[in-house]
């Protein structure tokens, strides 16, 4: 599979997921005559004017009750625009790690939220029952996928009927996303999705449960049982480099869910830096996910224009101290420094190296803020204050005044969207 294919069941109107523009803008485009006469939408963000939402995007945690009595609650974070609203919502799944759901970080996927503030939607992200700070336990459900499924879905249809009876909240424009277990859940939800949910995106969905037999057909079936009983419409989106499900996988994934009259469209993004399964946890996932998201959101009634200007993480501009590759260049670090270095020039922009002057240093690669990242793992080395060396491509280091952390610059730990992987890669000492 490659980035322009996309599988059965995708409707013609899904060739205008490609671009940032609106999608009836590049109909009518398409439909005036040859490229070369067309006049191409400007694809930046034209937000000068749009009332401004702190970089923060209103964060806050709240706990939705699981039940009436409210003996379990879930641990949620929300984003949200400034005013009263009514806004429209969407509900983000989170992903599973190995090991003990516990000790799992709070969903917070800050990267994804930031789109949707920026387009007026609230974004609410439920830890469920067992994970991170939620109360309940991790439902597993042995080897029974669809059983898992149905499971983790209550918790979301706890969060959407809660959240919905928030006055800031337009109960009837929904729309309900997942990454990975977060995926499967999603498409799981849609089997008795609330009446306000218009649709569903999943990202790189399933479960994968190496110690059982069959785990794949356990997995194909259950999304099978899914799409026999869901008539809301959903889009999949699933990357070539997956390091949990290989692209013949997620193709009979896929025919499963649909052969029963399901309304899907699976967007295949090919190969995304060293694995596709962390898509959407990365800052730069977002010029990749997007489009499609855009396309998809306008087919089903929901807002895609832009509402607010949300500030992104600053920059820091290149400071002609040294070339990236000097290696030696780097002030104050020692031989397993250096090699700290070198292997940080091997990384996928974006990224940032930090350093103190008491020789502790920290390189972090993707997430959403991978600045503030290094910055905060070289400080917890306690070796004087870190400040950046390099950030992606270009050195920031000035001799004797360093770049010093952006005043919008915030460490993120968004929940790993893999099953197996982290959000990002991060080394320090």
């Amino acid at each position: 599979m490659s980035l322009k294919n996309i599988l059965i069941g995708c409707m013609a109107a899904c060739a205008l997921s490609l671009a940032h523009a609106d999608p009836l803008a590049i109909a009518n485009i398409a439909a005036a005559g040859p490229l070369s006469q067309a006049r191409v939408p400007n694809l930046e963000y034209h937000d000068t004017y749009q009332p401004n939402v702190a970089a923060d995007l209103n964060e806050q945690i709240i706990r939705i009750p699981v039940d009436a009595s409210g003996s379990v609650t879930l641990e949620t974070t929300i984003f949200k625009p400034d005013g009263p609203g009514p806004f429209p919502m969407v509900v983000f799944n989170h992903g599973k790690i190995q090991g003990d759901p516990r000790e799992q970080a709070r969903s917070r996927p800050i990267a994804f939220a930031r789109e949707f503030v920026r387009r007026g939607y609230i974004v609410v992200a439920p830890n469920r029952e067992g994970f991170a700070d939620s109360g309940g336990t991790y439902q597993q459900a042995g080897c029974d996928v669809e059983r898992n499924g149905v499971a983790q879905a209550d918790d979301v249809a706890a969060t959407v009927a809660y959240m919905s009876k928030q006055s800031y909240v337009d109960a009837q424009h929904i729309v309900v996303a997942g990454s990975s277990h977060g995926g499967l859940t999603t498409i799981a939800y849609g089997v008795n999705a609330a009446p306000g949910v218009r649709g569903l995106v999943n990202f790189s969905g399933g479960l994968r449960q190496d110690a059982c037999t069959g785990w794949q057909n356990n997995l194909t079936q259950a999304f099978e049982t899914y799409g026999e009983n869901t008539r809301v419409p959903s889009l999949w989106l699933y990357g070539d480099n997956d390091s949990v499900w290989t692209p013949s996988l997620s193709a009979k994934m896929y025919a499963a869910y649909v052969a029963h009259g399901a309304h899907a469209q699976m967007f295949d993004f090919g190969d995304y830096k060293n694995d596709a399964h962390r898509l959407v946890v990365d800052h730069d996932g977002v010029s990749v996910w997007w489009p499609p998201v855009e396309a998809f959101l306008a087919r089903i009634g929901m807002p895609t224009s832009i509402q607010y200007r949300v500030d992104e993480p600053s920059m820091p501009t290149a400071s002609g101290y040294a070339a990236l590759d000097a290696v030696n260049a780097v002030p104050f670090l020692d031989a397993a420094g250096r090699a700290g270095y070198l292997n940080f020039l091997k990384q996928y922009p974006t990224r940032a190296f930090a350093v103190s002057d008491s020789g502790a240093w920290s390189w972090a690669e993707g997430g959403d803020n991978p600045m503030a990242l290094a910055i905060q793992n070289c400080d917890k080395e306690g070796a004087g204050t870190c400040h950046l060396y390099a950030v992606n491509d270009s050195v920031v280091w000035k001799d004797g005044n360093s770049a010093a952390p952006t005043a919008t610059a915030q460490a993120t730990t968004d929940s790993p969207a893999a099953g197996d992987s982290e959000s990002h890669a991060l080394a320090s000492r």
